[in-house]
C-alpha cells in the first residue's frame, strides 16, 4: 500500500515538474506577449495619426489589431502548455466564413469606408457629387456617408457604393466655376449684350477676380445665339451667385431691349 501510495506521489511530482515548467513559461509568454501587443498598437495608433487617419479610423483599426494578435497569442500559450488547438482553429475559422458570407455587403461597406478615410478623395465640408446626388458632406461614417443637398435633404450613400464609383470633388482646388448661358434673339447685339452680362457678374461681392470671369459665344442655336457666362466663386457661394446672375441678367437685358427667344418653328406650306 504504501509503495502504491509512493508511486502516485512520483507520478504527481513528475507530472508537476513537467506541466509546472509549461505552466509558468506559458504565464511569461502571456505576460511578455501582452506587454509586446500594448507596444505594436500604440505604435500602429502613432504611425496612423502622422499619416492624419481619423480618430474614429484609429481607434477601430487599433481595437482590431489588438484582438487579432491577442487570439494568436491565446492559442499560441495553448499549444504551449498541451491543449489541442486544431479543432478550434478550423471551427474559429469556419465560424469567420459563415459570418463574412452573411455580413458582405457591410464588410464591403467597410472596406469602402476604410478607403475613404486612408485616401481622402473628399472630407467634411467638402462639395461633392456621387451616386447621381449633389451635396455637402455632413459626416463620414465607416458604413456610409452622409451628405446635405441643397434642398436641405439628408442623403445617405453606403461606403461601398461611393468608393466604388465616380466622386467630384467641387471643393478640392479651392475655386468652383458657375456654368450659365443666355441665349439671345440673332437680331440683337451681342457685343452689347456680353458687356450687360459680364458687368452683372462683376458686380457680386462673391465673384472672385481671378480667375478671370467670361462671357462669350457658346453656339449658334435654332433660334437663338447662346452665351456662355462663366463666373468663378467659392464652393460655398455656388448657388447664391447662380441665382443672382440668373435674374439680375434677364433683368437687365430686358431693360437693355435685348430679347431672350423662345423655341419656335416657321411652317411652310404648298399647294
Amino acid at each position: 500500500m504504501d509503495e502504491k501510495f509512493q508511486g502516485y506521489i512520483d507520478k504527481a511530482y513528475d507530472l508537476t515538474i513537467e506541466y509546472g515548467i509549461k505552466v509558468i513559461m506559458a504565464i511569461l509568454v502571456l505576460i511578455i506577449g501582452f506587454w509586446i501587443i500594448r507596444r505594436i498598437t500604440k505604435v500602429t495608433n502613432r504611425l496612423m495619426e502622422k499619416k492624419d487617419v481619423s480618430h474614429s479610423l484609429r481607434k477601430f483599426l487599433t481595437s482590431m489589431v489588438s484582438i487579432l494578435l491577442k487570439v494568436m497569442l491565446l492559442i499560441s500559450v495553448a499549444q504551449m502548455v498541451g491543449i489541442q488547438t486544431t479543432s478550434f482553429i478550423a471551427v474559429l475559422g469556419a465560424l469567420g466564413l459563415a459570418i463574412g458570407m452573411a455580413l458582405q455587403g457591410t464588410l464591403a461597406n467597410f472596406a469602402g469606408g476604410v478607403m475613404i478615410l486612408l485616401f481622402k478623395p473628399f472630407k467634411v465640408g467638402d462639395l461633392i457629387e456621387s451616386q447621381g446626388h449633389l451635396g455637402t458632406v455632413k459626416e463620414i461614417h465607416i458604413f456610409v456617408t452622409i451628405l446635405l443637398s441643397p434642398e436641405n435633404k439628408t442623403i445617405i450613400i453606403p461606403n461601398a457604393a461611393v468608393s466604388n464609383n465616380d466622386i467630384v470633388n467641387y471643393t478640392t482646388e479651392g475655386v468652383i466655376r458657375v456654368d450659365m448661358t443666355f441665349g439671345i434673339s440673332y437680331e440683337s447685339n451681342i457685343k452689347k449684350a456680353k458687356d450687360i452680362l459680364l458687368n452683372i457678374i462683376e458686380s457680386h461681392p462673391k465673384v472672385l477676380k481671378t480667375p478671370e470671369p467670361f462671357v462669350g459665344v457658346h453656339d449658334l442655336a435654332d433660334s437663338s445665339v447662346n452665351l456662355a457666362v462663366r463666373p468663378y466663386t467659392l464652393p460655398g457661394d455656388y448657388w447664391e451667385v447662380y441665382f443672382y446672375v440668373i435674374e439680375e441678367g434677364k433683368l437687365a437685358l430686358d431693360k437693355a431691349g435685348i430679347t431672350i427667344p423662345f423655341p419656335q418653328m416657321d411652317v411652310h406650306i404648298e399647294k
